[in-house]
């Protein structure tokens, strides 16, 4: 187990190119599982709908990276204080900044005082949920702060791959033409890596066994 281990706090990524269905996924399994996890909503969601300035350029776009980093950080932190004993559902993780940072001098981690390694290792494991954009198929939806085209959507899901596909716990669902099978798929893995983990958390005493 990861870093998060140690202290009962585990972390699970849910991460892809734009018009994935990561929050719808997110949302309905807290619905059906609430009790064992705790959903951390996107931070760029967050900022961008409350008004900070989704502007483009290289100083632009790098301060907006920086706030959602910071964002990110803050937001996990603060739903593991506040359930120490729930598995956190991160809906993007701190990571993704780096398929987003306008320019390659200085890197995305370089800029953020941190490293790679040590972004992957604060998550246990990582879903990752394969942009409808890839299969040709339309990534509008009902998120008005997505404004990636098609292109754009699949550039930042190969991106995002290379990234993630580093963690040792990372697990694939693909693009799929029924929205229904893909979330599917997408809730099973969703429900085995949560089980997996909270059964660790329950071997190393961090958690009480469930009634």
């Amino acid at each position: 187990m990861g870093e998060n281990g140690s202290n009962g706090r585990c972390r699970i990524v849910l991460t892809g190119g734009p018009g994935g269905g990561k929050t719808t996924a997110a949302d309905l399994f807290r619905r059906e599982i609430g009790e064992r996890v705790v959903v951390v909503p996107e931070a760029a969601t967050l900022l961008f709908s409350g008004g900070f300035p989704r502007v483009s350029g290289e100083l632009a776009g790098g301060a907006a990276q920086r706030a959602i980093y910071h964002v990110q950080r803050n937001l996990e932190d603060v739903q593991s204080m506040r359930f120490p004993d729930r598995i956190l559902l991160c809906d993007r993780g701190t990571a993704d900044g780096a398929a987003y940072w306008p320019t390659a001098s200085p890197t995305f981690f370089e800029a953020m005082g941190t490293t790679e390694q040590a972004e992957l290792a604060r998550y246990d494991a990582v879903i990752f949920l394969e942009s409808a954009a890839v299969g040709g198929s339309s990534i509008e939806g009902g998120n008005p702060e997505r404004i990636e085209t098609n292109d754009e959507a699949v550039a930042l899901d190969r991106k995002l791959y290379a990234l993630w596909s580093k963690h040792e716990r990372f697990v694939v669902v693909p693009h799929n033409p029924s929205f229904f099978k893909k979330i599917t798929h997408g809730l099973a893995a969703i429900e085995a890596l949560v089980a997996e983990l909270h059964a660790e958390l329950v071997e190393a005493g961090s958690v009480a066994r469930s009634p």
